[in-house]
């Protein structure tokens, strides 16, 4: 008899994976974790210092955590990387994650988020737990809107300065979020029905972007406010850095301050606002 719970996030992920036209599989194999690291520290510009050493890798397969790729032919694309949260038995947290340039734009990404909760649920795991720069206005759309994550908490500086070629030496302030892997929502998106959250009439800005490209703070006491992002954080970084730091405390700033006063994000909006609501 088909297993209903793992049936669908297989389906899910074999068609995700065609869709962007790779082959999506679990990595335990040397040359393939070495391929991981190479991969991963091409992308963050740290191929003397990788983000996570071929020993990790070989320690997290051994040990029965997740590492896959995804493969065009037979040339590593993307892979990602993550181990079993505390409590134990109850959550995967997905470490890192990474599609190399010659691929982006074909959401390989999103297979490999695919596979990743397929790979979760086969081993009764009803959750994944990541982090990510809360700036960056694509990645706020895929995994809120695309993925249908749902952000919990707002963490300062998590890493501390990380030095590569994509944070540079800025604060590292990253949004938790949880990703409840049979919830219908998520279920819905993995479809390919994504959840975007649409701005209520009479929202309030309490973060607003100038013609220049400035942040304008605005209100906190809205129902529902929107928080704007950057267009593009990883450009201004290198052009006008000060801005990007002007953007770093303007965001931390609006959505502490909204969370802190029970508000909860809903959801991000393709023009650029997280939405949230009390």
């Amino acid at each position: 008899m088909t297993d209903t719970r793992t049936a669908e996030p297989a389906l899910a992920a074999a068609v995700a994976a065609g869709a962007a036209g790779v082959s999506v599989r679990d990595l335990a194999d040397l040359a393939e974790l070495n391929q991981v690291t190479d991969l991963l520290g091409t992308i963050w510009g740290r191929a003397a210092n990788p983000p996570v050493t071929i020993e990790l890798l070989r320690a997290f397969t051994k040990a029965g955590n997740h590492v896959s790729g995804a493969f065009e032919d037979d040339r590593l694309v993307g892979a990602c990387v993550g181990f079993v949260h505390a409590p134990a038995g109850h959550a995967l947290h997905s470490h890192i994650a990474g599609v190399s340039a010659s691929a982006a734009g074909r959401s390989v990404g999103f297979a490999l988020k695919l596979h990743q909760r397929a790979w979760a649920l086969a081993r009764d795991l009803p959750e994944i737990v990541w982090t990510f720069d809360p700036l960056v206005a694509r990645n706020a759309y895929f995994n809120l809107a695309k993925l249908a994550a749902r952000p919990t908490e707002y963490l300062t500086n998590f890493y501390g300065p990380m030095a590569d070629a994509i944070n540079g030496d800025h604060d590292s302030d990253r949004l938790l979020v949880r990703w409840p892997l049979h919830d219908p929502t998520v279920v819905r998106a993995c479809a390919g029905d994504p959840a975007p959250a649409a701005p209520a009439a009479g929202a309030v800005r309490a973060l607003d972007i100038a013609a220049d490209g400035s942040p304008v703070p605005g209100r906190l006491d809205g129902a529902v406010s929107l928080v704007a992002v950057p267009r593009d954080v990883e450009g201004l970084r290198t052009t006008d850095p000060e801005m990007a730091r002007r953007w770093r405390t303007a965001v931390r700033e609006a959505l502490t301050g909204l969370l802190d006063d029970g508000g909860r994000i809903d959801g991000f909006d393709r023009a650029g606002w997280y939405v949230v609501r009390r």
